[in-house]
């Protein structure tokens, strides 16, 4: 086995730009701290709405060319953070975006969602036993708020978590290879509560400012079981979201998607710890994801 880094992250995430708002201040202190930090997007993202009217022509009911530019707006937000593993899960444009729950897209051959889970999987094992991360963070099993790409997104990841440890699973995809800790990613609602009262006494020229329920991962504080100071790396993440500039519109530390809704851009995130020995004492929320993992 080659040398790896001593502490290894994985994130799972179902469309460029998702990795920056959810993660992106953990994982550029991840990077600085010298951990080895993989990221695997599951589609292009090619159903997205966009945003600047010069690049409208983009959208899937134009040329059909979004996906191929948000490649580029994803690797121009991982130079951000200083991300150099992004990975596309089977490749670039080997699955699809599958539009909103209950769009004709879902149904699209290649759509993630119209995939079987056993299918895609074995993309990601092939990764994990390559990477052989420590610590997965992926969506919770609605994917957030209930986007099919997001709950695909979380049915993969878990799925080959536990198809990568079986020793007689596909050998040929590498060594079998058990991840200690996975994570869902979450928002404390009194976080979200502050975050949003912080938005409206700025005054923020948005059109509207969306609800907190709209939040992907609004939960009650008490799920929360880890929680990572990212402030010092507020900046690289608003500017790895800035990079998607077909989705998200960044003023401060706000920003809006193509509802023109405003939301705080959190520094701190937050997470749940669904698999795996906590690293904190009962009660207490972890500071590491990597809390009370061997190297």
């Amino acid at each position: 086995m080659k040398d790896l880094p001593a502490r290894r992250l994985l994130l799972v995430h179902a469309h460029p730009d998702d990795e920056s708002i959810n993660n992106g201040a953990t994982m550029a202190k991840y990077v600085a701290d010298g951990a080895q930090v993989t990221l695997v997007t599951c589609t292009l993202g090619e159903e997205g709405e966009v945003i600047p009217p010069d690049l409208a022509h983009l959208a899937s009911d134009r040329d059909d060319r979004l996906g191929p530019h948000r490649v580029g707006e994803r690797a121009a937000a991982m130079k951000e953070l200083g991300v150099t593993d992004h990975r596309f899960l089977g490749g670039p444009g080997r699955f699809r975006d599958s539009g909103m729950m209950g769009a004709p897209q879902n149904r699209r051959e290649g759509a993630f969602w119209n995939t079987d889970v056993d299918e895609a999987a074995p993309y990601l094992v092939g990764i994990i036993r390559s990477v052989r991360p420590q610590v997965l963070v992926t969506y919770d099993p609605d994917g957030g708020y209930g986007h099919p790409d997001h709950i695909q997104a979380h049915r993969v990841a878990m799925r080959a978590a536990e198809l990568a440890a079986e020793p007689d699973y596909r050998p040929g995809l590498g060594e079998a290879h058990a991840i200690s800790k996975i994570y869902w990613n979450r928002v404390p609602r009194s976080v979200a509560e502050e975050g949003f009262a912080r938005l409206r006494a700025a005054g923020v020229d948005f059109p509207g400012i969306a609800a907190i329920d709209d939040i992907p991962g609004v939960v009650d504080d008490s799920e929360i079981t880890t929680e990572i100071d990212g402030t010092q790396y507020a900046e690289p993440k608003a500017a790895a979201m800035r990079a998607h500039a077909t989705q998200i519109a960044v003023d401060g530390p706000f920003f809006a998607l193509s509802n023109d809704l405003g939301q705080p851009i959190f520094a701190t995130e937050y997470y749940q710890l669904v698999r795996g020995e906590p690293g904190a004492p009962p009660g207490e929320r972890e500071n590491d994801l990597f809390a009370g993992v061997a190297a």
